[in-house]
């Protein structure tokens, strides 16, 4: 019998690699959303239309009326200029509010490819309502935002939930990081598209605001008919060691939310990364964040420039995250990881030093920027993998993210301060070097073979 056992090859490599391929365009899906919308075009697209409303403008060439009135807001008065900033802040706070009980759900139900497509798709019908924010409805802009980032943070979730269920532990670094250049290639594909529409519009006959809209619909099109892949191409897994609880399926999912937050101490690893991840990923975001305003204030560069460098950047971010994923398959995560901190420490510190009006060298450090950029995200998104059980993988990945959301404002806060404080964005972006270092220091104490233990894990092959 066992001879006979041994005559059938194992297909389940192959099974895998066709889940992961359709898994990668997920990561293509959403990038477009995140690019195209919530990184370049939506907030001064939404100032605009905040402005006709505080102002009465119909039109752009009303704007020579220098109008300082503001938006009334739930009886506050917000300036149109900060009204993205807090819309933003809000459908942050809100993810990190319902991210864990979704968390729960989702280790507790066979589809999880189904809950990411539907989220994927609401939250692509949220983004299509930018269509109509226009002429002073900057309400519309706002309801389809929060509507669509919460959507995408729930979509993201179950996405990272099915990692660990379609690779083993030595392809998790692989997969993850082929999952980030792909985002990143798609991302800046459209986006490349939609500035030249943008930049161009006169020669395609409309006006900007109409190009930015077309832009905005366009990316909300590609994030839901790219999710139709991985909605057809992977299958269902059963939940595996799911945490007992009584009731229906939200009252269990509250039962295990509570029984994981109790357990955490059980996996001092996990946690310990989680708390390295608030601190260094604050930092990479804030400085992306950042970067724009740094090179234009700062550094007196124009939007020709800037609107370049971004685009750089993505393109460079889809070899980074591959460059990272094939140094962790030889080395591991962890110290490719640490080396990535160490560069971001290296970028900072040259900003710092930055020359005014200087090109090149701030292309260098788009450059470097992009390197590491992917590769440490891809890198810890795989790491943090194995060191969580398994079975309860969409509640540690909801904590995941619900962490990068609800302390998303920690870099953002010191670098605004340091700003008024010094008067001056040259120490603003060197302060972030804290929370580089801060990280740096706590992964430094995660023990991987440790926490692959902790977590019930296979050790990674020699």
């Amino acid at each position: 019998m066992s001879r006979k056992s041994e005559g059938f090859a194992d297909l389940r490599p192959l099974e895998r690699r066709r889940e992961q391929r359709a898994w990668y365009w997920y990561d293509w899906a959403n990038s477009a959303y995140v690019t195209t919308v919530a990184t370049v075009l939506f907030a001064p697209y939404l100032i605009t239309v905040a402005e006709q409303a505080a102002c009465g403008y119909v039109s752009d060439s009303d704007k020579g009326l220098d109008c300082q009135s503001n938006l009334a807001v739930l009886g506050l008065s917000i300036a149109p200029g900060a009204l993205p900033s807090y819309i933003v802040t809000f459908s942050t706070i809100l993810s990190a509010i319902l991210l864990p009980l979704l968390g729960a759900i989702a280790d507790r139900t066979e589809n999880k490819k189904g809950l990411l497509a539907g989220f994927a798709w609401t939250g692509a019908a949220f983004a299509a309502l930018l269509w109509f924010c226009r002429d002073g409805n900057w309400e519309i802009g706002a309801v389809a935002v929060i509507g669509a980032n919460l959507c995408l943070g729930a979509s993201t979730v179950f996405n990272d939930s099915i990692l660990p269920l379609i690779s083993d532990e030595d392809e998790r670094d692989r997969v993850s990081s082929r999952g980030w250049a792909f985002g990143y290639l798609g991302g800046g594909l459209l986006l490349a598209i939609n500035l030249v529409m943008v930049l161009m519009h006169d020669s395609f006959g409309m006006d900007k605001a109409l190009a930015v809209r077309i832009s905005m619909l366009s990316a909300a099109v590609w994030w839901a008919a790219f999710t139709v892949i991985p909605y057809l191409r992977l299958r269902n897994h059963p939940p595996e060691h799911v945490v007992e609880a009584s009731g229906g399926v939200v009252a269990q999912s509250f039962g295990q939310l509570w029984a994981t937050l109790k357990d955490l101490r059980n996996y001092p690893m996990a946690l310990t990364f989680l708390v390295a991840y608030l601190f260094f990923n604050d930092g990479i975001q804030t400085v992306i964040a950042s970067s724009s305003t740094y090179g234009e204030k700062q550094l007196g560069f124009g939007t020709s420039v800037l609107i370049g460098t971004i685009l750089m950047v993505q393109f460079v971010a889809f070899f980074g995250a591959l460059i990272f994923g094939a140094a962790a398959s030889r080395w591991g995560a962890k110290p490719v990881i640490m080396i990535g901190l160490g560069v971001w420490m290296g970028i900072v510190v040259v900003a710092l030093l930055l020359p005014e009006k200087q090109v090149l060298p701030f292309l260098l450090m788009g450059v470097a920027i992009g390197i590491v950029l992917g590769g440490t995200q891809a890198l810890a998104r795989s790491y943090f993998s194995l060191l969580i059980p398994r079975g309860r993988e969409g509640e540690f990945f909801s904590f995941y993210h619900a962490m990068d959301r609800g302390t998303s404002w920690f870099g953002t806060l010191t670098f605004g301060v340091v700003y008024q404080l010094t008067g001056s964005y040259r120490p603003a972006i060197f302060a972030l070097i804290v929370f580089f270092i801060l990280g740096l220091l706590l992964l430094s104490r995660v023990d991987t073979a440790r926490g692959m233990r902790e977590a019930g894990n296979a050790p990674l092959s020699a």
